[in-house]
Parts: C-alpha cells; structure tokens; sequence
C-alpha cells in the first residue's frame, strides 16, 4: 500500500482513481477547491486526515476513514460507495452517507442534515448524530448505543434493530416496516405513524399523538410517558407499565395499560380492547 503523509490537496480530483493508498495527516482544503478527491477509488485509508472540501469519497469499494474531520464545507462526503468502516470521526456536513452499502460506524460524531439517505447495511456503535430526514429509506440497520437529536428520522426504513439508544426526534419511524427497538429512549411527537411490523420492548417512549394508523404493532414492557391520544387506527398488542393521558379509537387487539386518564372510543370502527391491569 502506497502511504501519503502530512501532505495537503486541493486540486480537482486530487486522487482521483488510486488503488492502495493510506492517507495519514493530510489536508484536503485550500485555495484551488478542488471536488472528488479520491472519487473512483478502492482500497483507500484515511487517518487523521482533515476534510474541508466537497464530494471526497464517490464511487468508492473498501474503504477505512479513522480519526478523520470532515467540516460542514465537505458536502456529500460520501456517495454510491461500499465496503466503509469508520470509527472516531466528525462528520459534519451535509447529506453524507448517501445510496452507499456496507458501512460500519463507531465513536463517531455526526452533525449532518440528510443523512444516510437509501442506504443498505450499516451498523452504528457507540456514536451520536444530529439530522434532519436521518436514514431516510434505508434497510438492514443495526444500532447499538447510538444518541440522536433531530427530526424525521427513520422514515421508511426497513429490516433494522435499534438497542440501547436514545432518540429526541419528531415524526421517527414513519411508515417503517419490520423494525425492532429495545431497551431504548424515543422522545418525539407523532411517533411511527403508518408503520408495519414494529416492536419496541423495554422502551421509554414520550410525546404527543404516538403510535397511530399502525399494522403489527407490539409494545412489550413498555412505559409511555406525556403520551396522549395515542394507537388512533393501530393494529396493535401493547403491555404498558405505567398509567397513561389517554388513548384513542385503536382499531383492532388489545392494549395492557398500568391506567389511562381518558379513553376515547368515538369510532364506530375502533374495535380494540384495553384492559386496565395497575
């Protein structure tokens, strides 16, 4: 493997096509502003490098990026790229990790507007996040660990399990499918509205209006707190641990709740049970 040390870029396609390289302690900035540094790449490592320019890493197969800063002016860092693993990185500029497969993330900081955007297979450790739309249409997501602020997240995602994560973020889980969240903090308005197949077990879930318009839906073990007018339409088997503000018209199985303030039963339709247990 060719290694490049301490040495700055930033032409246009500055390493555009290398097969082999280990970049360490290097700039991609300055007065050029050159795009896709190492765009058509394969088996690229960069440590401890500096990123402040555009589009670095497109197109790009089997690739390691550690100890690395990427500046809210390296765009779109990441594009139609596989085999990634990066681990103790910032990574604060908009829209990466966009169409790519295989990643893994750990120990890494995340302050990035749209990201991971329709991408398949990554397993995130340990690392936080602020984002708008995050991991909108992704599949096989696998988070262990993982702090997030923001909103919109998880928007059609597919085939994913989440453990021992905290998220503060509206609107999540919209039309997700088969997803599994354990022993996790979901705080946010309008949760996993019109999504299929998802279980939350030993969670806290938090916020205005959850869990309505829902398919296969299960809570197990599950407390739900400031959380009214909740599985309005849902499909659901719930066990609650705590009692509730209120819950509204679900349309078929049964919810277990500690106790609810106010139950709301004004849809002829609405055909689920609760069942107070507390």
């Amino acid at each position: 493997m060719e290694i490049i040390k301490g040495k700055s870029f930033d032409e246009e396609r500055a390493l555009y096509g290398s097969d082999g390289v280990r970049a360490e302690d290097c700039r991609f900035d300055g007065p050029a502003d050159g795009e896709s540094a190492f765009k058509e790449s394969r088996n690229i490592e960069a440590a401890n490098c500096y990123f402040n320019l555009r589009y670095p890493f497109w197109h790009d197969d089997n690739l390691s990026i550690e100890g690395c800063e990427m500046t809210d002016k390296c765009r779109a860092a990441l594009w139609y790229s596989k085999r990634i693993r990066i681990r103790d990185t910032k990574m604060h500029g908009i829209k990466a990790l966009r169409e790519c497969a295989n990643v893994t993330i750990e120990g890494t900081d995340i302050i990035s507007p749209e990201f991971g955007w329709s991408v398949s297979g990554i397993a995130m450790k340990a690392s936080q996040a602020q984002s708008e739309y995050f991991m909108m249409r992704s599949d096989h997501l696998t988070f262990d660990g993982v702090k997030l602020q923001g909103k919109y997240s998880f928007q059609y995602i597919t085939d994913s399990v989440f453990t021992n994560c905290n998220f503060d973020t509206k609107d999540s889980f919209w039309h997700a499918k088969n997803v599994i969240v354990k022993d996790s903090i979901i705080k946010g308005e309008y949760l996993a509205w019109y999504c299929e197949n998802v279980t939350f077990e030993n969670c806290i879930i938090s916020g205005t209006q959850p869990l309505c318009y829902c398919k296969g839906l299960k809570l197990i073990n599950c407390k739900m707190k400031n959380a009214d007018l909740a599985f309005e339409k849902s499909e659901v088997d719930a066990e609650i641990t705590n009692k509730m503000i209120s819950i509204k018209n679900p349309a078929s199985g049964i919810i277990r709740v500690r106790g609810v303030q106010e139950t709301i039963m004004d849809d002829p339709e609405a055909k689920g049970i609760i069942e107070i247990t507390g």
